[in-house]
């Protein structure tokens, strides 16, 4: 197994994170005009009476980023619902709800878990976070995971309040409002994995601590430009381990496009705000709209 941090957070919405790519032969029209602006990657595809645009975010950005331009703005305006993973508006509700879900029913709590190697080295790394070494004793392998993922972020300034679908949200008005998945099943992607995978997912993710930082101010970079084939590139470099590969996307995007295909029967315009590996690589949302026959074009200018 090999499920790297950064991969794990850019997936999660719950973790805060996520991203936009596609792969770099999966759509014939990605190729960018010379006159085309650097800019996030924009999809559309659609029928006679219906429009469907396909939009990466980042959940967490630094303050004052500024990728809202002309192109977002009117597929947004232009559309009558926004559809996302699941249901942001209530952040206190969510990190409630996910922190009862994590809870640890283990008398020798999280760190009583580990070896004393893995121990030894997530002490430290939680002392270098300025948290005490018992933190997340009470919780699950995975939620400390998560949590040593993202929380680099914030000490970095990243800040949630200024990610994409909290700024959309804030933009939607009355729009119709619609939701993918359910926090639910979401952590069940984390929370149903084997107690020994999830030790492992938190070994590798006490390893890559010090590269999270560094990994995400890429990948900020690389989707403000627009460079879809190079942030395919990096988010597929992270995903190694088949089984993980086909729970975090592949299924799940499945079931977003048998969405996307019963939506198509309804007339209207829709704009579905979703997070990074889901528009990247084999298997991506994309992928599996053309392999069923629907032509995915992005939108540059």
């Amino acid at each position: 197994m090999r499920l790297k941090p950064i991969l794990a957070a850019a997936l999660a919405p719950f973790a805060l994170l996520a991203a936009c790519a596609t792969p770099a032969d999966a759509l014939a029209e990605d190729v960018r005009p010379a006159d085309a602006a650097p800019a996030p990657a924009l999809w559309r595809l659609g029928d006679a009476d219906t429009t469907i645009y396909l939009f990466g975010t980042v959940h967490v950005l630094p303050d004052g980023v500024d990728w809202y331009d002309a192109r977002i703005a009117a597929a947004f305006n232009a559309s009558d619902e926004l559809v996302t993973e699941v249901d942001v508006s209530d952040q206190a509700a969510m990190a409630g709800y996910v922190a009862s879900a994590a809870a640890l029913d283990d008398p020798r709590g999280l760190r009583g878990l580990m070896s004393e190697q893995s121990r030894s080295r997530y002490d430290t790394a939680l002392t270098g976070l300025g948290l005490p070494v018992e933190a997340f004793d009470s919780y699950q392998p995975w939620f400390a995971a998560l949590n040593l993922s993202v929380l680099p972020l914030l000490q970095a300034g990243y800040n949630p309040a200024a990610g994409v679908e909290m700024a959309l949200a804030a933009r939607a008005g009355g729009k119709a409002r619609t939701h993918l998945e359910t926090i639910e099943e979401q952590i069940s992607i984390f929370a149903g994995l084997e107690r020994d995978y999830q030790l492992t997912y938190l070994d590798l993710t006490v390893d890559g601590i010090d590269n999270v930082v560094p990994m995400i101010d890429e990948m900020v970079a690389v989707w403000l430009e627009g460079d879809a084939e190079k942030l395919a590139t990096i988010m597929n470099s992270e995903m190694t381990d088949d089984y993980l590969y086909n729970r975090l996307l592949v299924q799940r995007n499945s079931n977003w496009v048998n969405w996307i295909e019963n939506r198509l029967e309804q007339p209207g315009t829709v704009f579905i705000a979703v997070g990074a590996g889901h528009l990247a690589g084999p298997g991506s949302v994309q992928d599996q709209l053309q392999t069923r026959g629907h032509r995915v074009v992005r939108i540059w200018k």
